[in-house]
């Protein structure tokens, strides 16, 4: 892919998430404002441990991690291609986050709950079908599952690596090693843990986008899915032109 085609690229997945975000605001408001169903504003409100609070306080984690890694790549390297890719994922996932931990402000529920394993509420569904009991807003518990740095299999197909938060997540001396690289190095590490984290967000995302019941948030999550699985694309081409490739 030639440089212009990839600035083409990398506009069309940023304006994708623009839009996507914009949408989901505005179903925000509509919600919160709208009329009351059959069930009241109450039976709308997402429970503690629904997927839809599970998945705002996760993504939000997960958006944070990517917010950090590109502000260390944009100084670690003057290429403009992978300076813009940064800024962009950067700003982006910043806006995202903001919106994610609005609403759990608005629904009146934490933004970290203590004993809620990472990415349990992408189990509910099937928990809550096996066990028959929960509420419309899956208001059950949290479930056990291998603590961060056991190293588990993660959701979608995607495995926690040991040392990582979430599947797709840096670790700590993954961190550092992009913070001490520089140049080339840095734009190739950066690309590579950017499209590990992608990919376990995608995995997220589409989770929310099935099992999410808030309107304005799915429509985020699947916003999410499609921006994201464009920016992969255009991170593969990137690494190809650095003479180098995806992790496997």
């Amino acid at each position: 892919m030639t440089r212009g085609a990839t600035n083409r690229t990398y506009w069309a997945a940023g304006a994708a998430v623009v839009l996507a975000a914009l949408f989901a605001a505005g179903a925000a408001f509509a919600t919160a404002d709208g009329p009351d169903d059959a069930g009241g504003s109450a039976a709308r409100t997402p429970a503690l441990y629904s997927p839809d609070a599970g998945f705002a306080r996760d993504m939000a984690v997960h958006h944070q991690q990517a917010v950090e890694m590109s502000f260390i790549v944009r100084d670690r390297t003057q290429d403009e291609p992978v300076r813009g890719l940064a800024y962009d994922i950067a700003n982006t996932q910043a806006n995202q986050r903001g919106m994610l931990l609005g609403w759990l402000d608005l629904w009146g529920l934490p933004k970290v709950v203590a004993d809620e394993p990472p990415m349990s509420w992408m189990e509910s569904a099937e928990s809550t079908k096996s066990a028959g009991a929960t509420d419309s807003m899956g208001s059950m518990g949290p479930m056990g599952s291998m603590g961060p740095s056991e190293g588990h299999a993660g959701h979608g197909g995607h495995a926690t690596k040991p040392g990582a938060l979430m599947p797709g997540m840096a670790t700590k001396e993954e961190l550092d090693r992009l913070g001490s690289s520089s140049g080339r190095d840095a734009e190739v590490l950066y690309l590579q843990l950017m499209t590990d984290h992608h990919k376990g967000g995608v995995a997220m995302a589409q989770g929310c986008a099935k099992q999410c019941r808030t309107p304005a948030e799915r429509a985020l999550a699947q916003g999410m899915v499609e921006a994201q699985q464009s920016e992969l694309k255009l991170m593969a081409d990137m690494l190809r032109q650095r003479g180098a490739a995806p992790r496997e």
